[in-house]
């Protein structure tokens, strides 16, 4: 570790990123020991291996692991692949495998893979990024893990991983004929999706996914079905008022202990907060995984080239991205997606995932311009 310090000037190291990280895990922490005091000591264990993770990353040369690119792609693509033929299967989805023990969901850990990946390649080819032909090639490479992860089926992690990858190719500056064409496209094409959903004639939703947009969209008409769940989700937020019920409120008071919010230490943990922690809690989380979001953003801007520019902005926007997208479904304002709040939801191959993402943005920092 001292040799590997030597490299860089300990006061560029981000101190506030990782109290930010630090301060959203405990807010989670302290929701999941609520809703499951068993997956709390999970999760409290994940957290420590985390940080250990973390701190070597960010001091370890992040060139040293990218230049391994195609070796993390076929190594994603083989989890993703392990998924499909012998995976764990559980409410009705194929996402996890036993790995030495543990179970373990490659979904999860696609988004960082992914983020290293490109970022190696594009650096390799970045006098070419305006060029079609690279743009083809880039979008190929994205089909194999979309289409194994779409598979699981995992349509809410298959979204972020586009969204990563759309912001990663726009900080690496593709033609802005490009950017308008995707507007273009895809503007209409969400119309489309929710048209047709209207209608449960969507040939690329499964029925489940068409009935979730049609509940988000007229939650009145599936009150005791599909929009059961988001529907309490938004009663338990609301009665948390100001300053909260307080924590692990009784039962007579909370909607939660009740019993009416499944999935409350992970899909719903944003409702644990907005009920015991209130206005003032949620605000606090929604801010801490703004300004992470942001931090890793300004640590892109600085960076010294372009692998580790990608590597920040993508980690950057899977938190703000992921984080806000779950935020919504909470809060009635997104269709129910069953994606995790970074940091904050119950899962160790998130929570480990995700911080093992910020131990690289760290290094990036370590090594930025100076100005």
């Amino acid at each position: 570790m001292k040799k590997l310090l030597k490299k860089y000037r300990i006061t560029d190291y981000d101190v506030l990123l990782i109290i930010l990280v630090c301060g959203l895990t405990l807010f989670g922490i302290l929701a999941i020991g609520n809703a499951d005091i068993a997956s709390r000591n999970k999760q409290i264990v994940g957290f420590a291996a985390g940080l250990v993770v973390m701190l070597f990353v960010s001091v370890f040369d992040y060139h040293t692991v990218t230049r391994f690119y195609p070796i993390i792609y076929a190594g994603n693509l083989i989890l993703l692949l392990w998924v499909i033929l012998a995976g764990h299967e559980s409410h009705n989805a194929q996402r996890w495998i036993n790995l030495f023990g543990f179970t373990f969901q490659p979904s999860e850990t696609a988004k960082l893979f992914l983020i290293l990946f490109y970022a190696q390649f594009i650096m390799k080819y970045r006098t070419k990024i305006k060029s079609f032909k690279l743009i083809f090639v880039l979008f190929l490479l994205l089909i194999p893990p979309l289409v194994l992860i779409m598979l699981q089926p995992d349509l809410s992690t298959s979204v972020m991983i586009a969204l990563i990858f759309c912001t990663i190719l726009f900080v690496a500056g593709i033609h802005w004929k490009l950017v308008v064409t995707a507007l273009a496209v895809s503007v209409p094409a969400a119309a489309y999706t929710i048209y047709t959903s209207l209608n449960g004639t969507n040939p690329f939703l499964q029925d489940y996914q068409q009935l979730r947009i049609r509940a988000w969209i007229y939650p009145e008409q599936y009150a005791n079905s599909i929009a059961y769940q988001t529907n309490n989700s938004m009663m338990a937020i609301g009665s948390g008022q100001l300053y909260g019920k307080g924590y692990a409120a009784n039962e007579i008071n909370s909607v939660l202990e009740a019993g009416f919010i499944s999935e409350s230490r992970t899909d719903f943990i944003f409702t644990v907060i907005g009920e015991e922690f209130g206005f003032i809690g949620s605000v606090i989380v929604v801010a801490l995984v703004l300004l992470i979001s942001v931090k890793c953003l300004i640590i892109a801007y600085r960076a010294r080239d372009m692998a580790g520019r990608l590597i920040a902005s993508g980690v950057g926007a899977w938190i703000g991205f992921q984080g806000f997208l779950n935020i919504g479904v909470a809060c009635g304002v997104m269709p129910n997606t069953g994606i995790p709040l970074p940091f904050v939801s119950s899962g160790l191959t998130a929570l480990i995932s995700a911080i093992v993402g910020i131990g690289f943005v760290l290094n990036v920092r370590l090594q930025s311009r100076k100005y």
